[in-house]
């Protein structure tokens, strides 16, 4: 019997085989992942509560020029993309978690992911054009 037919020992816990590499093989990624973004978010609500109050009340050409303001329109798209991700996160981790045939299980991931670049497109058109007085 040669070393190569032996089988592999590991000095490792099984927790610690599975700490990095999950039953998804993707770890705890998305985990932090969602948690960075509310984190973005959480931090950006005040400005964006502030640039809203600002923009309530005004027409057009006065929403257009408070978006004008690159910081504004930073911070408008910071918070559209950290919630755009945020919210494809969440989604598919209840897909994940509730739909239990795996052929079925991609339908509603793609659904999930389409839609998710949908809001964070059209959201971010909407700002950009507003904010270049287009």
């Amino acid at each position: 019997m040669s070393a190569t037919d032996t089988p592999k020992r590991s000095m490792r816990t099984p927790l610690g085989r599975v700490r990095n590499l999950g039953a998804a093989h993707s770890g705890t990624s998305d985990f932090w992942r969602q948690r960075i973004t509310g984190v973005a978010m959480t931090l950006l609500m005040i400005p964006v509560l502030v640039i809203v109050m600002m923009l309530l009340g005004r027409n057009q050409a006065g929403a257009a020029q408070i978006l004008s303001s690159i910081p504004v329109a930073l911070i408008l798209l910071l918070f559209i993309f950290a919630s755009a991700w945020h919210m494809k996160i969440g989604m598919q981790v209840v897909i994940e978690d509730y739909v239990h045939n795996e052929k079925l299980k991609l339908i509603p991931v793609m659904l999930n992911n389409f839609f998710s670049i949908a809001v964070a497109l059209a959201s971010t058109y909407a700002i950009l054009k507003l904010s270049s007085g287009v």
